[in-house]
């Protein structure tokens, strides 16, 4: 196929490239800048210009190529709620210039939104629309899509992590370098699932190579790892004290992080796993941790 990939040059879009094209697949990827050109030729990739700020000119290029792997997603969380709506109209742009085909569309959620309600295990069979998490925008976009006959599938993302980048484990440890304490909420017993990046980029293509109009996947090879344990890595890697903040101590330390940092998210990959066949086999999230190197 001819893949139209948006976030081709971003932490996990880089990774999906090589996957891509060792299955045997030609990647159009997008790209907003010539830096960005010039990485995806070297990667082997086609470069396409295009920005989520204009989703008309994704749509173009997705309906130029067999199927489209949306990752890209606006990580300014200062400017959450308008960053999840702005991926809404672009899904909602590819979509539209997708439907009438068959053409896959694999777009990208959190796997909060398999969660019936807080703290319960997130499964790929449940779709909890009512979660308050604003990257709900990017299911019932999908579920709008579905409804007009568009061949939409979803990949649920956990905290997805390599040495360098561990999802919101990085501003994590911004924030504990900032104070000098890696600090947990409550008994920091709160769970957050976890996939390295190399499986996470292996299961976008195989769910893009299944086709299946519906499927929710979740990219999760551990199921919750326990806040504590990543502040104790963390606070062990910066030599600083580790702490129990009081649940409304929270935003006044994290910022805007402390939306997510006392969330129980723990979540299961187990249909994933059955469904494609995929069996993660990169470290994991405190090996990662580990690895970092805090001091440079």
């Amino acid at each position: 196929m001819r893949v139209f990939l948006t976030g081709a040059t971003g932490f996990i879009g880089s990774r999906i490239i090589p996957e891509l094209l060792k299955a045997g697949h030609e990647v159009l990827g997008v790209t907003r800048s010539d830096a960005g050109a010039a990485a995806l030729i070297a990667a082997g990739a086609i470069p396409y210009r295009g920005t989520l700020e204009d989703p008309e000119s994704l749509a173009q290029g997705a309906a130029q190529t067999d199927g489209v792997i949306h990752c890209a997603f606006d990580h300014d969380f200062s400017n959450f709620v308008a960053n999840c709506e702005k991926d809404r109209r672009v899904i909602a742009a590819m979509g539209a210039a997708l439907q009438g085909t068959d053409k896959p569309l694999i777009i990208t959620s959190g796997t909060g939104m398999g969660s019936a309600q807080p703290g319960q295990m997130a499964t790929e069979d449940v779709i909890n629309l009512d979660n308050p998490n604003p990257r709900s925008a990017s299911e019932k976009a999908g579920n709008a899509l579905l409804d007009a006959g568009v061949n939409v599938s979803m990949v649920r993302l956990p905290q997805v992590h390599d040495p360098v980048k561990q999802g919101l484990v990085t501003p994590y440890v911004t924030v504990a370098r900032d104070k000098g304490v890696a600090a947990y909420i409550g008994e920091g017993l709160n769970r957050w699932p976890a996939a390295h990046v190399s499986d996470v980029a292996r299961l976008y293509v195989l769910a893009l190579e299944r086709r299946d109009a519906g499927a929710r996947y979740h990219a999760v090879a551990e199921e919750g790892i326990a806040a504590r344990d990543i502040a104790t890595v963390v606070g062990a890697g910066l030599k600083i004290p580790v702490i129990s903040l009081l649940p409304t101590e929270a935003h006044e330390h994290f910022g805007w992080l402390g939306l997510f940092v006392g969330m129980d998210l723990p979540a299961s990959s187990t249909l994933t796993r059955a469904t494609l066949g995929w069996e993660p086999t990169g470290p994991g999230l405190i090996s990662d941790l580990t690895a970092m190197r805090y001091f440079d």
